[in-house]
């Protein structure tokens, strides 16, 4: 995939196989954000 575009637009990959691929990509790039969103909780008492 020479470049990634917005998560809102279509899948660009004929291919079922590269199809698969552009999913997962943007499934993990999702996850990751989604990580930098999240904040880390700690108990103190």
């Amino acid at each position: 995939m020479r470049c990634l575009k917005a998560f809102d637009e279509r899948i660009m990959a004929r291919d079922p196989d590269r199809q698969t691929a552009e999913v997962h990509v943007r499934i993990a790039l999702m996850n990751r954000f989604n990580a930098f969103g999240t904040d880390d909780s700690v108990r103190v008492a």
